[in-house]
């Protein structure tokens, strides 16, 4: 490939007006005499050293020209192309022969190469049609246009490493994540003063989940090679105890999903059934060791979707970007938990109720700072419950729901009598409903917040029946916790000596209060049907709102796919 050489200042150099004159109709002579095979013995009959020294330099300033003019061109409808530039004055970064720009070049090559164990798609980025570009670029024109096409290429997959593929909330709208998005113009102009490979290893999330996530796509993906985990089994339900041809399935299903030593036992014993005990719990199932209806179930579903839902999970991850903070909340809606992890580990735990099935219920997907903790809450209906629920039962019935106080929007009580709501729409409706603090508030006896815009928090709950469900989508979006007061002292014990007993006072007192954090915590509500533990197995989880199945198809569409991986 033809070298670029670096364009000089844009200013022509200072020359009498003959002078120039002279160099354009010698370039015209010698141009004429290329035509007739002529030019050595013309420049060596014709011109002095001088005049071809003057006709070299016009026909390198000729040359640069036309390669800014291919540049400006191709660079016109990308902004922050067009501004690194300008910005350069034109300067090649790709297409010189130096050996900055040959290790740029194998770098981004290399990078694309790479893209699949991302879980992104190589045939997006097009390597094979930008080496031929390459080997083919010999005008300055050519070279210019290939110039700002690895550039564009540099840029995609750049974002696609650092910041995901797709956009979250193009996907599914409860996806209201934030993404980070770093400036392209500054993306080029770091890469062309960093060490190349350096800067595409910096691209993707430097985070200890990424990490193990691509350890688990290269594990599974090798597992496709050799067929997966063999045949399924066939029986509907099997127990302690049985045995036959579908006990040995699940015996051999086991051994090769890795949670039992190879066995030649045909009867469902001891070690098989603490083996479906260990894979219910990676798996969010009631770990009782019978392996039902739902756990063959899990049990039966192929490699290659399980590589799917850790794929998604990447995509999910860059979303996410940086890590989560020294210490943090974690929800993780399908698997119905909130922990606090410190320093990758897991410090406290509870189970949890998420939002319901409906759309319209859904709990979003974000992350916030957790500010303060408010203790004898009171709960003023979001609005869309009020709109949905509570004015129509207020309409056929104006004392239905009795513990709710009406509020005007300054916050006074106004007597139910004196309200006409058959007068409002769930437009029109003026007025707030309250329920004042109460061991029976809907949101129990302590709330954790993290101001948003979603109205979601964290909070306890009277109706403590529906933790003890396998599946826990029941709540109108909010997270309810099984173990408020338990999560609550585990938060206060860095600002406080007795947090129970400083929390417990404030409880009998009844007075609704609220407490700063001193230090405020990363919240993150995700959403993984795939994630790692630290010292254990990748965990798996149904796909609960069907947000990882759009992700997939999205990717897909992306041109993502799965690949079989020899060794």
């Amino acid at each position: 490939m033809s070298g670029v050489a670096a364009a000089p200042n844009t200013a022509m150099t200072d020359r009498p007006r003959r002078g120039r004159l002279a160099v354009v109709m010698l370039s015209l002579a010698v141009a004429t005499a290329a035509n007739l095979a002529q030019v050595p013995a013309l420049q060596a009959q014709s011109l002095t050293p001088e005049q071809v020294q003057s006709l070299a330099q016009a026909r390198e300033e000729t040359r640069i020209d036309m390669f800014r003019q291919a540049v400006a061109e191709a660079a016109s409808k990308d902004a922050a192309i067009a501004t690194f530039y300008q910005t350069n004055g034109y300067t090649p970064i790709w297409t010189g022969d130096s050996d900055a720009d040959t290790a740029r070049r194998r770098a981004l090559m290399m990078a694309i190469a790479e893209a699949p164990a991302h879980g992104s798609p190589a045939a997006r980025y097009d390597g094979p049609a930008l080496m031929e570009a390459m080997r083919k670029a010999r005008t300055p024109r050519e070279l210019g246009l290939l110039e700002v096409e690895l550039s564009r290429s540099l840029l995609r997959i750049a974002r696609d490493l650092h910041s995901g593929i797709l956009v979250p909330a193009e996907v599914d709208r409860g996806i209201v994540r934030k993404v980070t998005y770093q400036d392209r113009f500054s993306v080029l102009n770091a890469f062309s003063t960093s060490n190349p490979a350096t800067f595409f290893r910096a691209l993707a999330p430097a985070t200890a989940e990424y990490n193990r996530l691509m350890k688990e796509k290269m594990r599974l993906e090798a597992l496709m090679a050799v067929g997966g985990w063999g045949p399924t089994v066939g029986a509907k339900a099997l127990k302690p105890g049985e045995s036959g041809p579908d006990v040995i399935a699940l015996r051999n299903r086991l051994v090769a999903m890795g949670y039992l030593d190879r066995s030649a036992s045909v009867t469902y014993d001891g070690t098989i059934q603490a083996a479906v005990q260990t894979f219910q719990v990676d798996h969010g199932l009631t770990a009782d060791g019978v392996a039902g209806a739902s756990t063959l179930s899990e049990l039966n579903i192929p490699v290659e979707d399980r590589l799917k839902s850790v794929i998604v999970a990447m995509e999910r991850e860059r979303w996410l970007g940086a890590e989560r903070g020294k210490r943090h909340i974690l929800v993780n809606l399908t698997d119905f938990q909130s922990k606090i992890i410190d320093d990758d580990k897991i410090t406290f735990q509870t189970r949890s109720v998420i939002g319901a099935v409906d759309p319209a219920k859904r709990t979003p997907e974000f992350s916030d700072l957790m500010t303060y903790l408010e203790i004898n809450p009171d709960w003023t209906v979001p609005t869309g419950i009020i709109q949905r629920d509570y004015l129509p039962a207020l309409q056929r019935n104006p004392n239905a729901l009795s513990h709710l106080q009406v509020t005007d929007a300054r916050g006074r009580v106004i007597p139910r009598g004196n309200i006409d709501f058959s007068r409002y729409t769930a437009r029109t409706f003026p007025y707030n409903l309250r329920q004042p603090p109460s061991r029976s508030n809907a949101l129990g006896t302590v709330k954790f917040m993290f101001p948003n815009p979603y109205a979601i928090y964290l909070h306890d709950t009277p109706d403590k029946s529906l933790f003890s469900r396998e599946s826990r989508a029941y709540s109108n979006g909010c997270v309810r916790l099984n173990d408020p007061h338990d999560f609550a002292y585990a938060l206060l014990a860095r600002q406080e000596a007795d947090p129970k007993t400083f929390f417990d006072r404030i409880l009998d007192s009844g007075t609704q209060t609220r407490v700063n954090l001193v230090e405020p915590v990363p919240v993150h509500l995700i959403y993984r049907t795939a994630f790692t533990n630290p010292k254990g197995r990748t965990n798996f989880r149904r796909d609960v709102y069907e947000r990882d199945t759009k992700i997939w198809e999205a990717l897909e569409r992306a041109g993502v796919e799965l690949r079989a991986v020899q060794g």
